[in-house]
C-alpha cells in the first residue's frame, strides 16, 4: 500500500521535467535555422536557472562561450524569431535582450551591458491574467542600433508557482548586425544584477486578483 504514493510522486516528477522547454531554434525573416544553429547550446537539458546571482542567467548553463556556435548576419530592423522544442508551459513574461560584444561574439561571455528590446507581458481582465505561452516569439531588431556582433537573448521568467523560486529559461543567439545607426541604447543593465528578489513582477501571485503587472528588468529600448 505504501508503494503507490511513491510511484505517483515519481511519475509527477517526470511529468514536471518533461513540461519544461528550451529555445533551441532561431529564425531571421522567413528562414528558420536548424536546432542550435546560431544559438549557444546549453548543457542542462531543459532545466531552468533559478539564482539571481548566477552568471548562467546570461546565456544558460553551458552558454558562457560561443566558440563552437555560428554567427548569422542580420540587418537592423530585421524580423527575428526564437522557437521552442515545445510550447512554453509556464506562465510568466517573455523578454528579448541584446548585448554588443567588444570583439568577436564567439569569445564574449555576456559580462557587458545589456538592453531590452521587447517584452511579452500578460493580458489582464478582471483580476485574471492570460500569458503568451507559445512555441515561437517574433520581434524586430531596432533599426538604430550600431553595427557589430551581438548576443541576442530570450528569457522566459516562469512565475507559475507563487511562493516558490521563479525559474528562468534562457537562450542566446549570435548575430552580426549591419545597416544600423549610431544610437546608444539605454537603459542598460548587467546580468546578473538586472533582476531583484523584491521586484513586484518577480514575486507576483498571478492567481490572486492580479490587477497590473510590471515585467522585471529595464524599460524596453526604442529608437
Amino acid at each position: 500500500m505504501k508503494v503507490f504514493p511513491i510511484v505517483t510522486a515519481l511519475t509527477l516528477g517526470v511529468a514536471d521535467v518533461s513540461a519544461h522547454y528550451i529555445f533551441q531554434q532561431f529564425g531571421v525573416g522567413s528562414t528558420k535555422f536548424g536546432v542550435f544553429e546560431h544559438i549557444r547550446k546549453n548543457n542542462n537539458h531543459n532545466s531552468p536557472v533559478t539564482s539571481l546571482s548566477d552568471n548562467n542567467l546570461r546565456c544558460n548553463v553551458g552558454g558562457a562561450s560561443g566558440a563552437s556556435t555560428s554567427i548569422v548576419n542580420v540587418k537592423a530592423g530585421d524580423s527575428v524569431t526564437f522557437y521552442t522544442d515545445q510550447a512554453v508551459y509556464h506562465q510568466g513574461p517573455i523578454s528579448l535582450y541584446m548585448s554588443k560584444a567588444p570583439g568577436s561574439v564567439k569569445e564574449y561571455d555576456g559580462s557587458g551591458e545589456w538592453f531590452k528590446i521587447y517584452d511579452w507581458g500578460p493580458t489582464i481582465n478582471g483580476g485574471q491574467s492570460s500569458w503568451p505561452m507559445r512555441s515561437s516569439y517574433q520581434a524586430n531588431l531596432p533599426r538604430c542600433i550600431p553595427n557589430g556582433e551581438y548576443l541576442l537573448r530570450i528569457q522566459s521568467l516562469a512565475i507559475h508557482n507563487p511562493g516558490s523560486t521563479p525559474q528562468f529559461y534562457i537562450s542566446c543567439a549570435q548575430i552580426n548586425v549591419s545597416g544600423g545607426g549610431n544610437s546608444s541604447p539605454s537603459p542598460t543593465v548587467k546580468i546578473p544584477g538586472a533582476f531583484k528578489a523584491t521586484d513586484p513582477g518577480y514575486t507576483a501571485n498571478i492567481y490572486n486578483n492580479l490587477q497590473s503587472y510590471t515585467v522585471p528588468g529595464p524599460k524596453v529600448f526604442t529608437c
